[in-house]
């Protein structure tokens, strides 16, 4: 057994922030033992997008992959998480002065979304740190086969689409919404593993890292 186990997903409640526009959270139980009935049940409406999640093609590439169809191998295996430090904006530059060993398959960055707390506070915040266009084609040419971010979204707030399409065109697994507020920078073993929905371009997950 590992000696510790770092869960890297944010608790699925109401009371989690989500993408402006998207649906919140929502946990109802039709039945429950306190009110008689024979058992408790929980329904659950949420976006695939919410809390700790994975990206796949059919986000962004037209005739994209589901979620379904993710390589399992992409998702688990040895990880390495890099601290990004003050970078607003994480561009080639920024990644090619990490000291990121050649053949590193998955990266996970912790920047000062992570500094600021960004992933526990109760309101959805716009100035996250986010992996610029340039920096999603200096992994692809790297080799990276999947990149994880400690906020809800690998590309800036304001321009979505340049590094959500460079990745998942080139068949990296994105993972987003990772708390990573405790992890120090280092080598690991990353599990993420997202519910399997059927042809959907995306879906929830518990990540955690050994």
């Amino acid at each position: 057994m590992p000696d510790r186990i770092i869960d890297l997903s944010p608790t699925i409640s109401p009371d989690l922030p989500v993408w402006p526009g998207d649906p919140r959270v929502t946990l109802r139980q039709p039945y429950h033992l306190a009110r008689g009935d024979d058992f408790t049940l929980t329904e659950l409406v949420m976006s695939a997008h919410a809390g700790a999640h994975v990206d796949a093609p059919a986000h962004y590439v037209r005739g994209g992959a589901g979620v379904d169809r993710l390589p399992l191998d992409a998702l688990v295996g040895p990880a390495r998480v890099v601290d990004t430090g003050d970078a607003e904006g994480v561009t080639a530059a920024v990644l090619a002065g990490l000291s990121i060993p050649p053949g590193t398959e998955r990266l996970l960055l912790r920047t000062r979304n992570s500094t600021r707390g960004l992933m526990r506070l109760p309101e959805f915040q716009t100035d996250f740190a986010a992996l610029a266009a340039d920096g999603a084609q200096w992994l692809v040419d790297q080799g990276v086969r999947l990149v994880g971010i400690d906020y809800f979204s690998i590309a800036p707030y304001d321009d979505l689409a340049p590094t959500h399409r460079i990745l998942l065109e080139a068949g990296v697994v994105i993972v987003e919404g990772l708390d990573m507020i405790d992890v120090r920078p280092g080598e690991y073993v990353f599990v993420c593993l997202p519910l399997k929905l059927k042809g959907a371009d995306g879906a929830p997950a518990r990540a955690i890292l050994l």
